[in-house]
């Protein structure tokens, strides 16, 4: 599966983004999805995940409340709304994804800049 990220951009903050994460080649219900980041200097953190509904998340702590992740299977495309966006969601966001029948996120799209200024 190929995925391609967009979305990104500079916003201030309290404003918000979304991000759209299209997926191609390969069957989309064959995968679980998801989105990661990765603040400048550090580590890539995940941040959220799917499962088969809208209604199957989760999301890392930080995020909660204001980040909501879902999908639109009839495109092919999950997406994260990011609201209440503060200077320390700035990041490098990548979707994910995994084949339902393994534990690891083993698809990664090519980022998406995010920047969020005080």
């Amino acid at each position: 599966v190929q995925l391609q990220a967009s979305g990104g951009g500079l916003v201030q903050a309290g404003g918000s983004l979304r991000l759209s994460c299209a997926a191609s080649g390969d069957t989309f219900s064959n995968y679980f999805m998801g989105w990661f980041r990765q603040p400048p200097g550090k580590e890539r953190e995940f941040v959220a995940t799917i499962g088969s509904s809208n209604s199957n998340t989760a999301y890392t702590p930080s995020v909660k409340g204001r980040f909501t992740i879902s999908q639109d299977n009839a495109k092919n495309t999950v997406y994260l709304q990011m609201n209440s966006l503060a200077p320390e969601d700035t990041a490098l966001y990548y979707c994910a994804a995994r084949l339902r029948t393994e534990g690891k996120f083993k698809y990664w799209g090519q980022g998406t800049l995010v920047t969020v200024s005080s």
